[in-house]
């Protein structure tokens, strides 16, 4: 699991960061909603083939963008 929250909350007396979903699960969720637009039509017809190829397609992309935003 990533440490970098996409909707980080600090609270003031402390530096712990709490609240909000993991940086790569946010880029996942973004990503995942263009795969199924994209994919609305396919030709795989396997929902269980399908929902893995879109997941793992997903935190694929999302490792990637942050592995660029890293740099």
């Amino acid at each position: 699991m990533s440490e970098l929250k996409a909707f980080p909350h600090t609270f003031p007396e402390t530096t712990h960061v709490e609240w909000g979903m993991d940086l790569r699960d946010y880029f996942a969720a973004k990503a995942m909603q263009a795969f199924i637009q994209a994919n609305a039509h396919s030709e795989i017809t396997n929902s269980d083939i399908k929902d893995k190829y879109i997941a793992q397609g997903a935190y694929e992309i999302a490792d990637a963008m942050l592995k660029v935003r890293g740099k």
